[in-house]
């Protein structure tokens, strides 16, 4: 892709001393591997609202509505300093055209969820999310977002990451100025990621765009992005991704010889019963693809959502 895809980061993950110990909490994955495909804008919410690093620790106690920042010992409120700050970032952040955005985990400012609210000293009122992270979320609802914690989970990498690539050249698409012709490109080349996250939003979308003309273009691409972001948020399973594998063998119904439908027939089962990653029966179906000159299939993304050297579907 031309440009970048632009994602924020809390600033510790990417080995940034700014933890209030003074330390950092380098994720050399997101730094090392992720970080060769996306520009990152790294963000630390209190180094940034003007506290020091080393300082002293904060949770978050009050009310589950209006949590306030609190240091643990002095009991020193920083609310207003970093609603203040919030404020403005916000603000900063919508001019970059983020495509997503990852969060630390249980910080009172940057996580994203399970962050416990104190109601008094050690009393647990409830948990949610961090001031920062609660902001941003409020402000961008469509934009991707997870924390590091949770990116461990390989399906849950492979998800998010997905979800970054397609806001990406969902962002293209829209900048470019292309018209109705290019908008049904764009959608069919992401059938099949779509089916693999939602067959019940790739039917809406479908309905969306067979109808398009109807609607004025802004409505339009509107009510197709919600659509577009709403089924990229459900997690591709190992069932529908089988159910899009068996659609894939469709095309070539009419030119795989008995022992190659055999082949393929078999690694998909195999798949199914998760004795293989995902890359077994993507690969020899981008063979076929190749050997057959499939025109459909050589242009959809499910084939190639992300660059295979982040190695997304390698997992069991």
């Amino acid at each position: 892709m031309d440009n970048p895809i632009k994602v924020g980061i809390s600033s510790c993950l990417l080995g940034n001393k700014v933890r209030y110990d003074g330390q950092h909490k380098l994720n050399r994955y997101l730094r090392d591997q992720l970080g060769n495909y996306v520009e990152w804008l790294p963000v630390c919410p209190e180094v940034e609202c003007g506290l020091p690093t080393p300082r002293e620790s904060m949770h978050l106690e009050g009310s589950m509505d209006e949590p306030h920042l609190v240091t643990t010992k002095t009991e020193i409120d920083h609310t207003d300093k970093m609603q203040s700050w919030i404020k403005q970032k916000i603000a900063d952040l919508a001019t970059e055209d983020l495509c997503g955005f990852v969060f630390k985990t249980k910080s009172p400012s940057s996580g994203m969820r399970g962050i416990t609210v104190f109601k008094g000293k050690g009393k647990p009122l409830g948990t949610g999310p961090g001031l920062f992270a609660s902001a941003f979320m409020k402000a961008f609802p469509h934009i991707p977002v997870e924390d590091e914690g949770r990116l461990n989970d390989n399906g849950l990498r492979e998800n998010f990451i997905e979800h970054l690539f397609v806001m990406h050249r969902w962002r293209n698409f829209m900048q470019s100025g292309k018209g109705y012709k290019d908008f049904i490109d764009f959608h069919t080349r992401h059938k099949y990621i779509l089916m693999a996250h939602s067959n019940k939003h790739l039917k809406l979308m479908g309905k969306l765009v067979a109808e398009g003309k109807r609607k004025k273009p802004e409505i339009l691409m509107h009510e197709y992005m919600l659509l577009l972001m709403e089924a990229m948020k459900l997690k591709a399973t190992v069932n529908k991704n089988t159910n899009v594998l068996q659609h894939l063998m469709g095309y070539f119904k009419e030119h795989l010889t008995s022992d190659e439908k055999a082949e393929l027939s078999g690694v998909i089962k195999e798949y199914h019963q998760e004795l293989v990653p995902l890359i077994v029966p993507i690969v020899l179906i981008q063979h076929y693809v190749r050997k057959y000159d499939q025109e459909y299939l050589r242009d959809q993304y499910y084939l190639f959502p992300h660059p295979r050297e982040l190695k997304l579907r390698n997992h069991v």
